[in-house]
């Protein structure tokens, strides 16, 4: 198999929106964007490389999972044959499940990679990291969401005259009554689009130590994340910000990884950084078996040096 005839790609993030067009564009002769919403999601879409575009009509009070229906209808509608792409996120898991049912395909979760070699095959990790495993999908339509960087997207590029179609608002059959929505608390960073990343791990003994990573962060003009014990254990940091197989998967150029000690579900979201970067006190630590460079050292007096050099 060369090339799937029909991709559809569907985020309610515009930002992912392009990234998934980027992976669908070497899978696929024709890449078909649904967008909720009218002119200005289109033309976002068309923009990034989509042939076509599919406008769901916005609905007020409508959550992202109720659409399900609607985006399932604009699927059969094109053909209901080849590959579903979605944003690994709740969202585009839940709506994974609805759309899988309602159009009877396959569903695979957080593609590590996709295969057209005899055939679409779907790699994902498994045993929380510590194997991958590959499904070969028999199915005419196969729903898999993709993490933010995870898989390798081509540089996008407009596509001229691309179509733009009108679809059509599906009510579902159970709706979900949204009863209010708040802003979250902190500055929200994708940390996946990151291309430094500062990463803090146990070996720090307090919250307001953070600070340091902050500082070797704004040094280097990254981002900062942490381990999973940092977000769930300790409450330090938000959950959107921890690197690991349940977490964020990076696609960094520069990774260092401070008082992290290394765990293969931590290293599964961060080794696709191009370069690792280890301090922890701890020679034996697992970390410096990913890492291209390491210092064994106390991070208290390593980060401030680092900090100083820099600058």
């Amino acid at each position: 198999m060369s090339k799937l005839a029909n991709i559809y790609v569907f985020s309610d993030k515009p930002s992912r929106i392009r990234d998934l067009i980027g992976v669908a564009t070497p899978l696929g002769d024709k890449v078909t964007a649904i967008v909720i919403g009218a002119q200005p999601e289109a033309q976002a879409a068309a923009a990034a490389g989509a042939a076509t575009i599919i406008a769901i009509p916005s609905q007020e009070g409508v959550i992202v999972e109720d659409y399900a229906p609607s985006i399932a209808e604009a699927i059969r509608g094109a053909g209901a044959a080849g590959l579903v792409l979605l944003a690994a996120g709740k969202r585009g898991k839940c709506l994974a499940a609805k759309l899988g049912a309602a159009l009877r395909a396959a569903v695979v979760n957080e593609a590590s990679a996709i295969s057209l070699d005899g055939g679409l095959a779907v790699s994902h990790m498994v045993y929380g990291g510590l194997a991958n495993a590959t499904e070969t999908i028999s199915s005419p339509l196969a729903v898999v969401t993709v993490a933010s960087g995870a898989l390798e997207a081509a540089p996008c590029q407009a596509v001229a005259g691309a179509e733009i179609r009108q679809g059509v608002f599906v009510p579902p059959a159970h709706p979900i009554r949204l009863v209010k929505r708040e802003a979250k608390a902190g500055q929200a960073v994708d940390l996946a689009a990151s291309r430094r990343v500062v990463c803090v791990g146990r070996g720090f003994a307090k919250k307001e130590d953070l600070s340091l990573a902050g500082d070797l962060a704004s040094a280097i003009g990254g981002d900062v994340g942490c381990s999973r014990p940092i977000a769930e254990g300790e409450g330090w940091m938000e959950r959107e910000v921890y690197v690991g197989v349940s977490g964020v998967m990076l696609n960094a150029d520069i990774y260092i990884a401070l008082g992290v000690s290394g765990q293969i579900q931590h290293m599964v979201g961060a080794n696709g950084s191009k370069t690792i970067i280890a301090v922890n006190k701890d020679k034996n630590a697992p970390i410096f078996n990913f890492a291209d460079y390491g210092i064994v050292g106390d991070l208290y007096k390593v980060v401030p040096a680092l900090v100083a050099a820099l600058k």
